[in-house]
Protein backbone atom coordinates (compact mmCIF):
# COMPACT_ATOMS: atom_id res chain seq x y z
CA UNK A 1 0.00 0.00 0.00
CA UNK A 2 1.21 3.49 -0.83
CA UNK A 3 -0.56 6.38 0.86
CA UNK A 4 -2.17 9.10 -1.20
CA UNK A 5 -0.50 12.43 -0.55
CA UNK A 6 -2.65 15.17 1.03
CA UNK A 7 -1.21 18.10 -0.91
CA UNK A 8 -1.38 21.18 1.30
CA UNK A 9 0.03 23.49 -1.32
CA UNK A 10 -2.66 22.52 -3.85
CA UNK A 11 -5.39 22.91 -1.23
CA UNK A 12 -4.01 26.30 -0.19
CA UNK A 13 -4.00 27.41 -3.83
CA UNK A 14 -7.65 26.40 -4.13
CA UNK A 15 -8.60 28.33 -0.97
CA UNK A 16 -6.71 31.39 -2.18
CA UNK A 17 -8.35 31.24 -5.61
CA UNK A 18 -11.76 31.42 -3.93
CA UNK A 19 -10.52 34.23 -1.69
CA UNK A 20 -9.20 36.20 -4.67
CA UNK A 21 -12.64 36.09 -6.28
CA UNK A 22 -14.36 37.05 -3.02
CA UNK A 23 -11.98 39.95 -2.40
CA UNK A 24 -12.50 41.21 -5.96
CA UNK A 25 -16.26 41.26 -5.35
CA UNK A 26 -15.79 43.16 -2.09
CA UNK A 27 -13.49 45.72 -3.69
CA UNK A 28 -15.99 46.25 -6.51
CA UNK A 29 -18.37 47.42 -3.77
CA UNK A 30 -15.76 49.79 -2.37
CA UNK A 31 -14.83 47.43 0.48
CA UNK A 32 -11.12 46.68 0.96
CA UNK A 33 -10.30 43.72 3.23
CA UNK A 34 -7.27 44.30 5.44
CA UNK A 35 -4.87 42.61 7.83
CA UNK A 36 -2.77 44.35 10.47
CA UNK A 37 0.21 42.44 11.89
CA UNK A 38 2.47 43.29 14.82
CA UNK A 39 6.14 42.30 14.51
CA UNK A 40 8.59 42.65 17.37
CA UNK A 41 12.24 41.98 16.74
CA UNK A 42 15.32 42.29 14.57
CA UNK A 43 15.66 42.77 10.84
CA UNK A 44 16.48 39.15 10.04
CA UNK A 45 14.49 36.38 11.71
CA UNK A 46 11.91 33.75 10.87
CA UNK A 47 9.04 35.95 12.02
CA UNK A 48 10.13 38.73 9.69
CA UNK A 49 10.35 36.36 6.75
CA UNK A 50 6.87 35.10 7.56
CA UNK A 51 5.55 38.66 7.81
CA UNK A 52 7.10 39.62 4.49
CA UNK A 53 5.67 36.52 2.82
CA UNK A 54 2.31 37.34 4.38
CA UNK A 55 2.48 40.80 2.86
CA UNK A 56 3.20 39.39 -0.60
CA UNK A 57 0.31 36.94 -0.37
CA UNK A 58 -2.07 39.68 0.78
CA UNK A 59 -1.00 41.85 -2.15
CA UNK A 60 -1.64 38.99 -4.56
CA UNK A 61 -5.16 38.56 -3.17
CA UNK A 62 -6.03 42.25 -3.00
CA UNK A 63 -5.95 42.40 0.81
CA UNK A 64 -4.42 45.54 2.33
CA UNK A 65 -1.55 44.54 4.63
CA UNK A 66 -0.17 46.83 7.32
CA UNK A 67 2.89 45.79 9.34
CA UNK A 68 3.35 47.44 12.74
CA UNK A 69 6.98 47.06 13.76
CA UNK A 70 8.29 47.42 17.31
CA UNK A 71 11.94 47.19 18.40
CA UNK A 72 13.42 43.96 19.76
CA UNK A 73 13.55 45.45 23.25
CA UNK A 74 9.85 46.31 23.36
CA UNK A 75 8.18 45.70 26.72
CA UNK A 76 4.76 44.18 27.39
CA UNK A 77 3.30 47.65 27.84
CA UNK A 78 4.54 48.73 24.40
CA UNK A 79 3.07 45.69 22.64
CA UNK A 80 -0.15 45.73 24.63
CA UNK A 81 -0.60 49.43 23.92
CA UNK A 82 -0.28 48.88 20.17
CA UNK A 83 -2.81 46.02 20.22
CA UNK A 84 -5.29 48.06 22.27
CA UNK A 85 -4.98 50.99 19.88
CA UNK A 86 -5.75 48.70 16.94
CA UNK A 87 -8.74 47.29 18.80
CA UNK A 88 -10.21 50.78 18.94
CA UNK A 89 -9.31 51.71 15.35
CA UNK A 90 -12.34 51.24 13.08
CA UNK A 91 -10.04 50.97 10.03
CA UNK A 92 -8.50 47.80 11.51
CA UNK A 93 -10.61 44.66 11.03
CA UNK A 94 -8.06 41.86 11.47
CA UNK A 95 -5.14 41.65 13.91
CA UNK A 96 -2.38 39.11 14.39
CA UNK A 97 0.74 39.22 16.54
CA UNK A 98 3.85 37.45 15.25
CA UNK A 99 5.70 35.22 17.68
CA UNK A 100 8.04 34.86 19.43
CA UNK A 101 7.61 37.67 21.93
CA UNK A 102 10.71 39.26 23.51
CA UNK A 103 12.12 37.57 26.58
CA UNK A 104 9.96 38.27 29.61
CA UNK A 105 6.79 39.02 27.62
CA UNK A 106 4.00 36.45 28.13
CA UNK A 107 2.44 35.75 24.72
CA UNK A 108 -0.82 34.66 26.38
CA UNK A 109 -1.21 38.07 28.04
CA UNK A 110 -0.79 39.73 24.65
CA UNK A 111 -3.07 37.35 22.73
CA UNK A 112 -5.95 37.72 25.19
CA UNK A 113 -5.96 41.48 24.53
CA UNK A 114 -6.84 41.10 20.84
CA UNK A 115 -10.51 41.92 20.26
CA UNK A 116 -12.19 38.55 19.53
CA UNK A 117 -13.89 39.86 16.37
CA UNK A 118 -10.49 40.99 15.03
CA UNK A 119 -8.49 37.93 16.14
CA UNK A 120 -7.75 36.34 12.77
CA UNK A 121 -5.47 33.64 14.24
CA UNK A 122 -8.18 32.56 16.69
CA UNK A 123 -5.72 32.68 19.61
CA UNK A 124 -7.76 34.83 22.01
CA UNK A 125 -9.10 32.49 24.73
CA UNK A 126 -12.60 33.83 23.98
CA UNK A 127 -12.42 32.48 20.43
CA UNK A 128 -11.02 29.15 21.56
CA UNK A 129 -13.87 28.98 24.07
CA UNK A 130 -16.40 29.78 21.35
CA UNK A 131 -15.19 26.72 19.46
CA UNK A 132 -16.14 24.60 22.47
CA UNK A 133 -19.58 26.18 22.73
CA UNK A 134 -20.23 25.94 19.00
CA UNK A 135 -20.68 29.68 18.57
CA UNK A 136 -19.66 31.52 15.44
CA UNK A 137 -16.09 32.71 15.88
CA UNK A 138 -12.69 32.94 14.24
CA UNK A 139 -11.40 29.38 14.67
CA UNK A 140 -7.70 28.78 15.47
CA UNK A 141 -6.02 28.61 12.05
CA UNK A 142 -3.90 25.49 12.37
CA UNK A 143 -6.73 23.43 13.86
CA UNK A 144 -9.07 24.54 11.08
CA UNK A 145 -6.37 23.87 8.47
CA UNK A 146 -6.00 20.29 9.75
CA UNK A 147 -9.76 19.82 9.43
CA UNK A 148 -9.64 21.09 5.85
CA UNK A 149 -6.85 18.62 5.09
CA UNK A 150 -9.00 15.76 6.39
CA UNK A 151 -12.09 16.97 4.51
CA UNK A 152 -10.07 17.18 1.28
CA UNK A 153 -9.64 13.38 1.34
CA UNK A 154 -13.41 12.88 1.09
CA UNK A 155 -13.36 10.64 4.17
CA UNK A 156 -16.57 10.89 6.21
CA UNK A 157 -15.72 11.78 9.82
CA UNK A 158 -19.10 10.90 11.27
CA UNK A 159 -18.79 7.71 13.29
CA UNK A 160 -15.04 7.40 12.70
CA UNK A 161 -12.45 7.12 15.46
CA UNK A 162 -10.16 10.14 15.47
CA UNK A 163 -7.04 10.25 17.63
CA UNK A 164 -5.25 13.55 18.31
CA UNK A 165 -1.70 13.25 19.66
CA UNK A 166 -0.90 16.50 21.44
CA UNK A 167 -3.25 18.55 23.60
CA UNK A 168 -1.96 22.10 23.16
CA UNK A 169 -4.30 25.03 23.66
CA UNK A 170 -4.02 26.39 20.11
CA UNK A 171 -4.04 23.16 18.04
CA UNK A 172 -4.72 19.91 19.91
CA UNK A 173 -7.61 21.00 22.11
CA UNK A 174 -9.60 23.03 19.55
CA UNK A 175 -8.95 20.35 16.92
CA UNK A 176 -10.45 17.72 19.21
CA UNK A 177 -13.55 19.89 19.59
CA UNK A 178 -13.85 20.42 15.83
CA UNK A 179 -13.65 16.67 15.32
CA UNK A 180 -16.39 16.18 17.92
CA UNK A 181 -18.56 18.68 16.06
CA UNK A 182 -18.04 16.55 12.95
CA UNK A 183 -19.47 13.64 15.01
CA UNK A 184 -16.26 11.63 15.17
CA UNK A 185 -15.37 9.64 18.27
CA UNK A 186 -12.35 11.53 19.58
CA UNK A 187 -9.43 10.37 21.70
CA UNK A 188 -7.02 13.09 22.88
CA UNK A 189 -3.52 11.98 23.90
CA UNK A 190 -1.03 13.91 26.01
CA UNK A 191 2.39 13.19 27.54
CA UNK A 192 0.77 11.21 30.37
CA UNK A 193 -1.44 9.01 28.17
CA UNK A 194 -0.55 5.31 28.63
CA UNK A 195 0.04 3.06 25.63
CA UNK A 196 -0.35 5.72 22.94
CA UNK A 197 0.51 3.24 20.12
CA UNK A 198 -2.51 1.08 21.01
CA UNK A 199 -4.75 4.13 20.72
CA UNK A 200 -3.24 5.39 17.47
CA UNK A 201 -3.61 1.97 15.87
CA UNK A 202 -7.37 2.26 16.44
CA UNK A 203 -7.56 5.57 14.57
CA UNK A 204 -9.41 5.89 11.29
CA UNK A 205 -8.07 9.44 11.38
CA UNK A 206 -4.81 10.21 13.19
CA UNK A 207 -3.52 13.74 13.73
CA UNK A 208 -0.17 14.41 15.39
CA UNK A 209 0.45 17.86 16.85
CA UNK A 210 3.03 16.97 19.47
CA UNK A 211 6.14 18.63 18.04
CA UNK A 212 8.28 15.48 18.39
CA UNK A 213 10.27 14.44 15.29
CA UNK A 214 9.56 10.87 14.16
CA UNK A 215 7.06 10.24 16.96
CA UNK A 216 4.54 8.43 14.75
CA UNK A 217 6.01 5.25 13.29
CA UNK A 218 4.51 2.73 10.86
CA UNK A 219 3.53 0.28 13.61
CA UNK A 220 1.40 3.01 15.25
CA UNK A 221 -0.85 3.53 12.21
CA UNK A 222 -4.03 1.70 11.20
CA UNK A 223 -3.67 0.31 7.65
CA UNK A 224 -5.56 2.54 5.24
CA UNK A 225 -6.11 5.31 7.80
CA UNK A 226 -5.83 9.06 7.30
CA UNK A 227 -2.73 10.60 8.90
CA UNK A 228 -2.33 14.37 9.19
CA UNK A 229 1.04 15.66 10.43
CA UNK A 230 0.80 19.05 12.15
CA UNK A 231 4.27 18.91 13.69
CA UNK A 232 6.93 21.35 12.47
CA UNK A 233 10.38 20.50 13.78
CA UNK A 234 13.83 21.76 12.86
CA UNK A 235 16.42 18.97 13.10
CA UNK A 236 19.99 18.41 12.01
CA UNK A 237 20.42 16.00 9.09
CA UNK A 238 23.36 13.56 8.79
CA UNK A 239 25.26 16.01 6.57
CA UNK A 240 25.01 18.74 9.22
CA UNK A 241 22.36 20.86 7.54
CA UNK A 242 19.13 21.82 9.29
CA UNK A 243 15.91 20.48 7.80
CA UNK A 244 12.22 20.77 8.58
CA UNK A 245 10.30 17.61 9.39
CA UNK A 246 7.05 16.62 11.04
CA UNK A 247 6.05 14.24 13.81
CA UNK A 248 5.48 11.37 11.37
CA UNK A 249 8.09 9.03 9.90
CA UNK A 250 6.83 9.87 6.41
CA UNK A 251 8.59 7.19 4.36
CA UNK A 252 7.64 4.31 6.66
CA UNK A 253 4.07 5.47 7.38
CA UNK A 254 3.40 6.07 3.68
CA UNK A 255 3.59 2.29 3.23
CA UNK A 256 0.74 1.74 5.73
CA UNK A 257 -1.60 4.74 5.67
CA UNK A 258 -4.28 5.39 3.07
CA UNK A 259 -3.76 9.18 3.15
CA UNK A 260 -0.77 11.10 4.51
CA UNK A 261 0.21 14.77 4.65
CA UNK A 262 3.85 15.79 4.19
CA UNK A 263 6.00 18.29 6.11
CA UNK A 264 6.77 20.71 4.60
CA UNK A 265 4.00 21.21 2.06
CA UNK A 266 1.13 19.96 4.20
CA UNK A 267 -0.75 21.76 6.96
CA UNK A 268 1.57 24.81 6.85
CA UNK A 269 0.39 26.36 3.55
CA UNK A 270 -3.25 25.64 4.45
CA UNK A 271 -2.76 27.40 7.80
CA UNK A 272 -1.59 30.54 6.01
CA UNK A 273 -4.51 30.39 3.58
CA UNK A 274 -6.88 29.89 6.53
CA UNK A 275 -5.43 32.95 8.27
CA UNK A 276 -6.10 35.05 5.17
CA UNK A 277 -9.60 33.57 4.92
CA UNK A 278 -10.24 34.58 8.53
CA UNK A 279 -8.96 38.08 7.72
CA UNK A 280 -11.43 38.40 4.86
CA UNK A 281 -14.25 37.07 7.08
CA UNK A 282 -13.39 39.63 9.77
CA UNK A 283 -13.32 42.44 7.22
CA UNK A 284 -16.64 41.36 5.74
CA UNK A 285 -18.24 41.60 9.18
CA UNK A 286 -17.03 45.17 9.62
CA UNK A 287 -18.67 46.01 6.30
CA UNK A 288 -21.87 44.29 7.37
CA UNK A 289 -21.34 41.31 5.06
Amino acid sequence: MTAKRIDGRALADSIQASLRERVAQMRSRGQTPSLDAVLVGSKDNAARLYAENQGRQCEGLGIEFRLHELPAGAKYEDIAGRVLLMNEDDSVSGIMVHLPMPEGVDEYRVQRLIAPEKDVEGVNPANIGNVVYGRSSLVPCTALAAMRMIESTGVELRGQTAVVVGAGNVVGKPLAVLLMKAEATVISCNVHTPDVPALTRSADVLISAAGVPGLITADMVKPGGVVVDVGVNRVESPDGTTITCGDVDFDAVSKVAGWLSPVPGGVGPVTVATLLSNAVDASAKTFGG
